[in-house]
């Protein structure tokens, strides 16, 4: 006895959703090997990459601290703020928030000033001078906008943190 096209086995559409679900489950299994292993490095190099640039900036300012005044004085100046004020902060924040970026301490809090400067850097600045105007600038908010709403991921200390604040909360209840 031969089997009609019509029967459930020779059907054309009943082998289709089991090769689909066959794809969704890769899908899925290729997703989890992606957030276990490739993310945890990922997160720690936007960390790593951010970092640096203002922390250079924030050397740079207080390297040559007069040079800095007069560049919040005359090149730079800041809407709302005085320019001493300003260049302090401006040093401060690019001093300490990169050191917390890259210990993951805090993260989504560091990187929101920094977030802000980027900001100020590209559409105040640039705005009165071309010259501040620059692309790379929409690479630094994307990277920053992304640590403020993902956090330091599991390779910082805000997630070891977490995690030992839950273990101890659970022991607890």
């Amino acid at each position: 006895m031969t089997s009609s096209p019509a029967s459930p086995r020779t059907h054309p559409w009943t082998q289709p959703p089991i090769r689909l679900a066959r794809l969704l489950d890769l899908r899925d299994r290729a997703a989890r090997w992606l957030d276990q292993y490739a993310v945890p490095p990922f997160d720690l190099a936007v960390r790593l990459t951010m970092a640096p640039i203002f922390f250079r900036s924030g050397l740079q300012k207080i390297g040559d601290w007069p040079a800095t005044l007069f560049l919040f004085q005359e090149e730079y100046r800041v809407p709302l703020l005085p320019p001493d004020v300003a260049a302090l902060l401006a040093a401060a924040t690019e001093l300490t928030m990169p050191v917390l970026l890259v210990l993951g301490l805090a993260t989504r809090l560091a990187a929101l000033p920094l977030l802000a400067m980027a900001l100020v850097i590209q559409f105040v600045l640039g705005a009165s001078n071309p010259a501040f105007s620059n692309p790379q600038h929409y690479l630094w908010m994307l990277l920053l906008a992304g640590l403020i709403l993902r956090g330091g991921g599991r390779l910082s200390l805000d997630h070891w943190l977490l995690h030992l604040s839950r273990r101890r909360m659970g022991d607890r209840q």
